[in-house]
């Protein structure tokens, strides 16, 4: 079976194709990214706006039609917070469906983590033992941790680099009172969770703490964890100490700067300062000297739930059965916006 799972995010969509069949790993077919660079086309009033709105549906447009031209049986799509908590959610998603025949869903914060988390135990296996999982998105972070397939507790908080961006690091750079304020808020609430996570990582029992998203990667990556071409099966470590030290060099530098530091692309060097923040923050209260940073995220957690369902039935949840439909049979690009006159 060839399915694709199009995950819309607050800076690109993404689609991700690939083979399923019982017994065997995923077997990929091909991968479409387009930007939708939603986190920084938010208004004051929380809606997402026109142009942003128009760049999104023109990116599932074109996700769908590489879906359709590579044979997908089955499209799981779904959009993350940024889309989930706009005040015009409802607009987009009629939007998108007008315009390219998707219908977008959502998963709760929980259910991210916890597909996630999956995505994490499959690529490590049962020797990785107890696995903690930290996800930073644009608008939220994403903790689990558990010794099993499904975690023993998953929680999502509104901490996304994105958000955290917008809210709290107005000015490019942003002054040292408000990063100083950011940090601080950051560790407030991060103290609250960790009295919440930290019984659960107790025992003799070692926990194995890994991260995903591109906020995790970018940040190894700049910390001197290996180039992308090294492939996904390269280790990557992000040291705490080492993103610790880069924090003020970010703090100081324009976005068009941070760009140019090594593993830091363009479209998230607005908002690295704040998934720095966050992730240094989050490793200090939970005492994690280092996260190892796994490849696979949410949409490989989907996908192996998929997997699941094909041999097991009950595996399937309706969370994410309820995403899943058929690529759309008349998929074409985006029809254009009508041009008004007058």
């Amino acid at each position: 079976m060839r399915i694709g799972v199009l995950d819309v995010g607050s800076n690109s969509a993404h689609l991700k194709v690939v083979d399923l069949a019982v017994g065997a790993p995923p077997g990929p077919v091909t991968t479409v990214k387009r930007p939708t660079r939603l986190a920084e086309a938010i208004d004051p009033e929380g809606a997402v706006e026109k142009t942003a709105v128009d760049r999104l549906v023109a990116s599932v447009g074109e996700a769908v039609c590489a879906a359709a031209a590579h044979g997908v049986e089955e499209l799981v799509s779904f959009a993350t917070s940024a889309v989930r908590d706009a005040a015009n959610q409802e607009e987009i998603v009629a939007r998108v469906a007008a315009s390219t025949g998707v219908r977008l869903g959502f998963l709760s914060g929980r259910d991210e983590a916890r597909l996630t988390f999956l995505a994490a135990r499959a690529w490590y296996g049962w020797s990785a033992g107890r696995l903690l999982l930290a996800d930073i998105g644009g608008g939220s972070l994403e903790i689990a941790h558990g010794d099993g397939q499904e975690p023993a507790l998953a929680l999502s908080l509104p901490l996304g680099a994105g958000r955290l961006t917008r809210a709290h690091l107005p000015g490019d750079p942003p002054s040292r009172k408000h990063v100083r304020r950011l940090r601080r808020q950051v560790y407030e609430r991060l103290a609250e969770t960790s009295a919440e996570v930290r019984p659960g990582l107790e025992g003799e029992r070692p926990v194995r703490a890994v991260a995903t998203s591109k906020t995790f990667t970018q940040l190894a990556r700049l910390t001197g964890a290996p180039k992308r071409k090294a492939g996904p099966y390269a280790r990557r470590v992000l040291d705490v100490d080492r993103l610790r030290e880069q924090i003020p060099v970010l703090a100081a530098k324009r976005a068009a700067a941070r760009a140019k530091l090594r593993g830091v692309s363009r479209p998230r060097a607005p908002q690295i300062l704040a998934g720095a923040i966050v992730a240094e923050a989050l490793m200090t209260t939970l005492e994690v000297d280092r996260v190892d940073i796994c490849p696979w995220a949410i949409r490989e957690g989907l996908i192996v739930r998929r997997l699941q369902a094909m041999t097991d039935p009950a595996a399937a949840d309706d969370e994410t059965a309820r995403l899943t439909q058929a690529v759309p049979a008349t998929a074409a690009r985006p029809r254009p916006a009508p041009v008004r006159t007058g």
